[in-house]
């Protein structure tokens, strides 16, 4: 929950340049967060070198991967509709294996291989790297599977194969796990113990990415504040560290500034945030660097420390507060978002309250807002009763909702008669006379395309919005651009 798992990508197929020399047809979906996109990136990379070629086309594939999350019971559910109909077409091709990778894999493997025989080959997020030989025990006929979560293991040495991908904007994952026991999340269950990269090796993949061409980077973990490297290790062993690894050591703060200072005709952003990590240096470095994206996801769950605490989120109402009123203060019009969670167990009228007028306080420009379901394995699930009634979920839902949208257009309404900058990333949906890019607040932007490609850093001039997008007319290119 603690990650945006955005609708209009869910179920993606990947689709890479062809090898001449590859014979074999991989089939690979993605369900989740950007994660699980981005872990993706790094299944078909391995598999390239095994002579593997992506397809769409689900019947001709000889292996099927399916990469999933175990946050939403939806995300669970389509998941398995999806296994059904692999399922149907194996039956027509016998000779193709199917395979779960992520998050669902690692919750459910038994269940999976045993009880269901619904698949061949079960795969955990942390042993992708193991696939060549799972590939080999069920090419011998064997089940196959590897959900050993790694305290090491971060893919710092793979270079992903971008997917489905614009050429302008790529992620660029920096930590892996989570040590946030947060009572609603699978996510320390399923990713393991939180470790960072080695920011040597995020540098060479943003430098790879900046000689292709591409201009925006969106540097991803389920915590990117908490980033530590002191050499390697788990976060939690930093007490640990030696004096020296200590005075060498790179935080968050120091890898943003890194990346904003070696290229600055990149734009970078981040995301995930957790609230309690988020220390003041990495807001005074936003401020300093032009080409970091005035924009924060800054999820914060329920209004009511109440609610909080029963979380175990680590902050109350009045801390996170005060560090929106710190964000104001150091990087005024920065743009916030949120994910929020209603009618968890216990919540009362008071509380429901309590979030809407936190929501009032802080006023987010965009949101991503779902009523409490019950996750297995998780802390809440053993020691909570899910004991708000589904009709009060979805009423307190919709409230929720109803004042995002509100505040969010006016919000937006702030950019009218404003030039804001855009990086061009694609045609509109709407219109493939206009162009669509976001300014650095993360607000779409669409506008005529005139003599501009995708790629381009424009000033547009904003003449109208909706809730969530910009419209203008572009009125030259930025000072980025040159």
């Amino acid at each position: 929950m603690e990650k945006i798992i955005e609708e209009n990508k869910q179920g993606t197929t990947l689709v890479l340049e062809q090898n001449s020399n590859n014979s074999k047809k991989l089939f690979i979906e993605s369900y989740g967060c950007q994660m699980n996109f981005s872990d993706s990136e790094i299944v078909a990379s391995i598999l390239a070198n095994e002579g593997y070629n992506t397809t769409q086309n689900l019947e001709e594939a000889d292996l099927v991967l399916v990469n999933t999350c175990s946050i939403r019971d939806k995300a669970e559910q389509t998941v398995r509709k999806r296994l059904e109909k692999y399922n149907a077409v194996k039956k027509i091709n016998p000779s193709m294996k199917v395979g779960v990778l992520g998050c669902m894999a690692e919750r459910l493997k038994s269940q999976f291989l045993e009880e269901e025989k619904i698949v061949d080959m079960v795969v955990g997020p942390d042993a992708y790297k193991d696939l060549p030989n799972l590939l080999k025990e069920v090419g011998e006929g064997r089940d196959a599977i590897n959900v050993i979560l790694s305290k090491e293991e971060t893919y710092g040495d793979i270079a992903p194969v971008r997917l489905n991908s614009n050429g302008v904007t790529a992620f660029v994952s920096i930590t892996r796990g989570c040590d946030n026991m947060c009572t609603f999340c699978v996510v320390p269950f399923t990713r393991g113990r939180e470790r960072s990269r080695d920011p040597q090796s995020i540098m060479q993949e943003i430098k790879e990415l900046h000689e292709k061409g591409f201009k925006e980077v969106t540097l991803l973990g389920q915590n990117v504040d908490s980033y530590l490297w002191y050499g390697g290790g788990l976060k939690k062993d930093y007490v640990k560290a030696t004096d020296m690894q200590k005075a060498t050591a790179v935080d968050f703060a120091n890898l943003l500034d890194m990346c904003a200072t070696a290229y600055p005709k990149m734009r970078f952003r981040f995301s995930t945030s957790n609230p309690q990590d988020m220390h003041e240096e990495v807001l005074h470095i936003i401020a300093k660097h032009h080409n970091i994206c005035k924009y924060i996801h800054l999820p914060v769950q329920s209004g009511s420390t109440r609610i909080l605490h029963e979380m175990n989120r680590q902050h109350t109402r009045e801390e996170y507060m005060a560090l929106v009123d710190n964000i104001k203060r150091i990087i005024p019009d920065c743009s916030l978002s949120q994910d929020m969670i209603t009618g968890f167990p216990t919540e009362t009228e008071e509380d429901h309250k309590d979030t809407l007028s936190l929501m009032e306080y802080v006023r987010y420009d965009f949101g991503y807002m779902f009523a409490y379901s019950e996750r297995p394995g998780t802390l809440a699930a053993r020691k909570l009763e899910d004991d708000v009634p589904e009709a009060i979920k979805k009423r307190r839902l919709q409230e929720i909702v109803d004042l995002q949208q509100r505040i969010a257009l006016e919000q937006t309404q702030r950019f009218v008669g404003q030039t804001v900058e855009v990086l061009i990333e694609k045609a509109s949906k709407r219109s493939d006379e206009y162009w669509s890019g976001r300014n650095s607040h993360n607000t779409v932007v669409v506008f005529p395309k005139g003599t501009y490609k995708v790629g381009d850093f424009v000033n547009v001039q904003v003449t109208d919005c909706t809730s969530a997008t910009l419209i203008g007319e572009a009125i030259g290119y930025s000072e980025m651009q040159h």
